[in-house]
């Protein structure tokens, strides 16, 4: 008894048969036993077109054109990369100088969206606002522990101050996404201030959607006033803002 696959060689020498292409079986075969043996070397002759290579099938019908081969793979222009989309935006704020401690997720809701159909421009500040503090709380910990963080983050003895921030959009961000958003301090001559940028990169376009920068104050919330933090600080903050990292 013929395998489905012996039954299908047999549907495609049917379809050979009928469009009359030559083949390598002599022109007196017939239902004997020495036709039928000589059908069976034709499927095993590589340069037979009954031929079938291991691992393959016949067409589904006689009326089914033979099938064509896979096409080789194309080589594309631009490298596959590797990972998860986070592990991929993680990679790449740590390479462009992001703090790698106070990297912060932001999910996307339905509820961000306006009437654009994208989350909405003012979204933005809110989802920079929590990467700051997420900062500040990394910072406060290098500074002084568990107990710093929380009186820098509740307003008291020194802490920071927003003076003013600005937003870039680059890109529109749509539902379902999350971006993933990173800080870097950039300081200056000044002993009061200084600029902290924040980028945010998008895990479902795998690019940077937007970038700001916000100017923060040190402030004296006992004494209300804005203030030099001393030289501990700076020397952390300048050494944050060579390599983007916030450590002792």
């Amino acid at each position: 008894m013929f395998t489905s696959k012996r039954l299908g060689a047999l549907a495609y020498a049917r379809v050979l048969l009928r469009s009359r292409q030559p083949c390598s079986l002599p022109q007196q075969a017939s239902l004997s036993g020495s036709s039928i043996k000589s059908l069976q070397d034709a499927f095993r002759d590589p340069s037979s077109p009954f031929h079938i290579a291991p691992g393959q099938t016949g067409p589904e019908s006689p009326d089914s054109p033979p099938s064509l081969p896979d096409p080789a793979p194309s080589q594309s222009s631009h490298p596959t990369v590797a990972g998860s989309p986070a592990e991929n935006a993680r990679a790449k704020l740590i390479s462009m100088g992001y703090d790698a401690g106070s990297l912060w997720e932001q999910g996307i809701v339905w509820g961000h969206h306006d009437s654009f159909r994208h989350v909405n421009n003012a979204h933005y500040l809110r989802f920079i606002e929590s990467a700051r503090m997420v900062w500040l709380m990394a910072l406060g910990k290098v500074l002084g522990g568990e107990e710093r963080v929380k009186a820098m983050l509740a307003g008291q003895g020194v802490s920071i101050i927003l003076k003013s921030t600005n937003v870039n959009f680059r890109r529109p961000v749509t539902f379902p996404d999350t971006l993933l958003i990173g800080q870097r301090p950039i300081t200056s001559s000044s002993r009061t201030q200084f600029t902290l940028n924040a980028v945010l990169y998008s895990y479902a376009q795998q690019a940077i959607v937007a970038d700001s920068d916000s100017v923060l104050v040190w402030y004296d919330y006992d004494n209300l006033r804005k203030c030099d933090p001393g030289d501990d600080t700076w020397r952390i903050m300048k050494a944050a803002s060579h390599d983007g990292q916030v450590e002792m």
